[in-house]
């Protein structure tokens, strides 16, 4: 294993049968092909819910209208109150923010220190990390495994009495794998006598494996273990910007100083009205898996590798570099991916609605063509 240092560190991962090494770039923010008119694309790059919010959350946000001259002070707690009870929690264990990535850049600039480390799978998704490198964390990242799962057992080797906190996507960003759930907690509660782990759980809702545990429970029993959770994704906010931090009572105070902003009025009202819509969550779901299912097809006809996914986006194998593939699809009316080193020859494409993913289908069959 190579010395790392500050400025630069190697990596070997790898993927079925060959072996990558990368450098790991001094910014950690992918930079997407740029393009005129994002607003006459098809968006199937930011992992959103394609559909509406239904006409129950509609309606809440017209009434919350009344309420948008005041700030949401009394607002809030209710919402952290349902929170707690959802997980069996206290009010005390949730802190509410501004979509789940403020939680993330919270933790990674309060719990990753500017002295110390944070430890991460590569790829993964980057908003903790790149946010936490700018006020001088050190990013150590692993590669991920040969079937593209987090090596926790790399990992776990890699900690050092500079890692501060250790950061597990799951299911995973950009690949949408998950994690063995028994591997996965005994992992966490070694790490977590070393040093803090945050979980993000950002599309846990995906999981259809029965009885799949979220990382709450550790929570619950007091482990230092940090969960983020989101209404970006089954709920269908993302426009509206709230998410939530599951953690320790003194682990939420300490980050709560740090908060930059909080949930406005609207945002409140539809993550409580969406809350009790499982009408609007069970179709997210459902037909979330009819258009992966169609997707995986259309990559067995071309013969693309691809990952299984348990998340609201796909990750396969294209053949050809990132830029040149974006650029294709942008042409031909559609938003997909970003890079996402060192897998640049992979693409994701969130799931839309059947009618865009045929629309996709076209353009990906037209590429290979």
């Amino acid at each position: 294993m190579p010395t790392l240092t500050r400025r630069d560190w190697l990596h070997t991962a790898a993927l079925g049968s060959l072996a990558a090494l990368w450098h790991t770039p001094q910014s950690l923010v992918a930079q997407p092909t740029p393009f005129t008119n994002p607003q006459s694309l098809i968006r199937l790059n930011a992992n959103e819910n394609p559909y509406s919010p239904s006409a129950h959350v509609q309606q809440a946000l017209i009434d919350a209208f009344a309420k948008v001259s005041r700030y949401p002070y009394l607002e809030r707690p209710v919402l952290r109150q349902h929170l707690a009870e959802k997980f069996g929690l206290s009010p005390q264990h949730v802190l509410d923010t501004v979509g789940s990535t403020e939680g993330l850049k919270i933790a990674g600039l309060v719990l990753g220190g500017s002295t110390g480390s944070i430890l991460a799978a590569q790829p993964t998704f980057l908003a903790m990390l790149s946010f936490a490198q700018k006020f001088g964390s050190y990013i150590d990242f692993v590669p991920l495994g040969s079937e593209l799962v987090h090596d926790l057992d790399a990992m776990e080797k890699r900690l050092t009495h500079q890692t501060q906190l250790v950061f597990v996507c799951n299911p995973n960003n950009p690949t949408g794998t998950l994690l063995p759930a028994d591997e996965l907690e005994a992992f966490c509660r070694r790490v977590a006598q070393r040093c803090y782990v945050f979980v993000d759980e950002a599309y846990i809702d995906y999981v259809t494996q029965a009885n799949y545990p979220s990382m709450v429970k550790l929570v619950k029993e007091g482990l230092n273990v940090i969960v983020a959770r989101t209404f970006s994704k089954v709920y269908g906010l993302a426009g509206l910007r709230v998410g939530y931090l599951l953690a320790r009572p003194d682990i939420i105070e300490r980050l709560a100083t740090h908060q930059v902003e909080r949930p406005n009025q609207l945002g409140i009202a539809a993550a409580l009205a969406a809350l009790q819509d499982e009408a609007f969550y069970h179709y997210s779901l459902e037909q979330n898996e009819k258009v992966k299912r169609y997707i995986y097809e259309l990559l067995d006809e071309l013969g693309r590798r691809y990952v299984r996914s348990h998340a609201n986006f796909v990750f396969f194998h294209t053949g050809r570099d990132i830029d040149e593939v974006v650029s294709f699809m942008q042409a031909e009316g559609l938003w997909v991916g970003r890079p996402f080193p060192p897998l640049r020859d992979w693409c994701r494409v969130s799931l839309g609605t059947f009618e865009q993913m045929e629309r996709f289908a076209a353009a990906l069959r037209k590429m290979y063509a």
